[in-house]
């Protein structure tokens, strides 16, 4: 069994990136602490959408300690891309923005309402004792 920093299973299985590019998985793989052989559909996302050699690349122009958020950004706009080709996490932020929005004109609806039936129930206690019995 090797010594190394990375992780491997009891079989010593490839990382998700080398068994999908059907490679040996060295000691050195950029890809192994990132992409896990139990999430074969994390690269493979990553994959199509930028190439292996690209995210290769982009790894190694990084300092150790950056790379995790990398790749955590890699692979989101990876599955946005993959679900919309065109806008990828630009659509999805996007249509969030378009949530807020409705739902802060809801909310300065509501606050509106509960200000005019705070002001229709003042004003009725104000009335209320000035009116005659009958």
């Amino acid at each position: 069994m090797r010594e190394s920093g990375k992780k491997f299973g009891a079989t010593n299985s490839p990382c998700a990136a080398c068994k999908l590019l059907r490679r040996k998985c060295a000691e050195s793989c950029v890809f192994a602490p990132y992409f896990p052989a139990d999430e074969p559909h994390k690269f493979a996302n990553v994959h199509k959408v930028f190439g292996a050699s690209n995210v290769n690349k982009m790894l190694q122009d990084l300092p150790v300690h950056q790379r995790g958020d990398a790749v955590s950004s890699i692979v989101y706009e990876a599955n946005a891309r993959i679900r919309d080709p065109v806008y990828g996490c630009v659509g999805a932020i996007s249509t969030l923005q378009q949530q807020i929005d409705a739902l802060q004109a809801q909310l300065a609806l509501a606050q509106a309402e509960v200000v005019h039936h705070k002001m229709s129930q003042a004003a009725s206690i104000i009335l209320l004792p000035h009116a005659k019995p009958t």
